[in-house]
């Protein structure tokens, strides 16, 4: 980070704050690490990343809607497929897996205002 920059709780690590230099560059790597491998192969999202950002929103979205289904039907459809603690260390992974992507929801969203140009100002 850079001295005297403020970025809100929850600013991914690896972005620099906003008005820093390259902080853009930093904040597409960064989205485009959340996406697929193959958004990397479209110009349009290189070049805007508010773009970047907006897809990547919806891919997140996507992925959290799936890992709550599989927390609802784990129990009923891996009950009889695999031994009860296999069923509860199933369910503990994906209910990590889904405080990292609520996390990485929230500093995508974080990002997205930035790069509208909406910038944070820390509370006295």
């Amino acid at each position: 980070m850079t001295e005297g920059a403020a970025v809100p709780p929850g600013w991914p690590g690896d972005v620099r704050p906003p008005g820093a230099p390259h902080w853009e560059s930093t904040a597409r790597s960064w989205l485009f690490d959340l996406c697929p491998p193959d958004y990397r192969g479209h110009a349009v999202l290189t070049r805007h990343p508010a773009v970047l950002a907006w897809l990547a929103g919806h891919h997140l979205d996507g992925q959290l809607q799936a890992t709550r289904r599989a927390l609802a039907t784990a129990r009923s459809e891996l009950g009889g497929v695999v031994p009860p603690p296999a069923v509860a260390e199933t369910l503990e992974a994906v209910e990590a897996e889904e405080a990292r992507l609520l996390a990485a929801r929230r500093a995508l969203g974080l990002v997205a205002e930035a790069l509208r140009g909406i910038r944070f100002v820390p509370r006295l």
